[in-house]
């Protein structure tokens, strides 16, 4: 939602969140504790999180942070389990992100990781730029598992490689996952995917065959990151996903009927955005 100019009323946002809490995913990134001004779109999260119905669901709640504020914030609700910190290797897309340079995102880090375990958080470290960038800042897989083993030492558990702009080839994923995993067992590491319709597949799968189990998406590739660029890559549809693991027997432990219902209720939603 957080590209969408247009804002949508807080009870649409809560309506389509509740239908996706009956599916039963892992984890559901619900909301933005952001500058209104920055993000419009995220300026309800308090007041969306408020309305919504915690009590037949497993799903766990995941908020994303931009700087130390934010984190307070969030890190405040009782009902969320996880802080989400984008950290871009790209110190143009992080200025364009968070307005910070690498080393100041990278102390205001270890305050939000002081912060997370304070209020019995969990932390997630989306890697931006993972894959590479548009801006020509240094990129090769040399630097992504430098950050990891930075990251690692400061004590992130949980590392989503991002591929912001979908920018990313099935070899760099396949690469970076088949090396970092079992270098790093002490992260679980995710894959945050944008892509064009065409090429969801062989990324999904290079991923996956890597060892790769933690995967984020969105219904019908709604959105992308809207500080990445003006003609956004979307995010990587999440029904795509879900008939890739159908063929490949593997189970997803999801109620079915209810992500059809979901699935109709993000048309619903976002018909009049796109």
């Amino acid at each position: 939602m957080q590209g969408i100019k247009t804002f949508i009323p807080t009870a649409k946002k809560v309506k389509y969140l509740q239908s996706l809490l009956n599916v039963g995913f892992d984890t559901l990134d619900f909301g933005s504790f952001v500058s209104p001004k920055a993000i419009p779109q995220m300026r309800d999260t308090a007041e969306v999180l408020s309305n919504l119905d915690l009590s037949q669901t497993t799903s766990k709640l995941l908020a994303i942070v931009a700087n130390l504020r934010g984190a307070q914030s969030a890190a405040a609700f009782n009902e969320i389990d996880y802080l989400g910190f984008p950290f871009s290797i790209s110190e143009n897309f992080q200025m364009r992100n968070t307005h910070k340079t690498i080393s100041e995102s990278e102390q205001e880090l270890h305050h939000i990781l002081e912060i997370s375990k304070t209020h019995n958080k969990q932390l997630v470290v989306y890697l931006s730029m993972a894959f590479g960038n548009p801006y020509g800042d240094p990129w090769d897989v040399n630097v992504v598992r430098e950050w990891t083993e930075r990251l690692h030492n400061m004590g992130v558990k949980i590392l989503s490689l991002s591929d912001t702009v979908g920018s990313s080839t099935p070899e760099t994923i396949s690469y970076l996952f088949s090396n970092l995993i079992p270098a790093y067992p002490e992260i679980e590491f995710g894959a945050h995917l944008h892509t064009h319709p065409s090429a969801w597949y062989n990324k999904v799968d290079a991923a996956y065959t890597s060892g790769c189990t933690r995967f984020d998406g969105a219904i019908q590739g709604f959105g992308g990151c809207p500080m990445a660029k003006d003609k956004l890559t979307g995010n990587m549809p999440t029904e795509k996903m879900l008939s890739y693991f159908t063929a490949q027997k593997i189970k997803t432990n999801l109620n079915v009927h209810a992500f059809e219902s979901a699935h109709n209720e993000a048309s619903k939603v976002f018909k009049a955005y796109r």
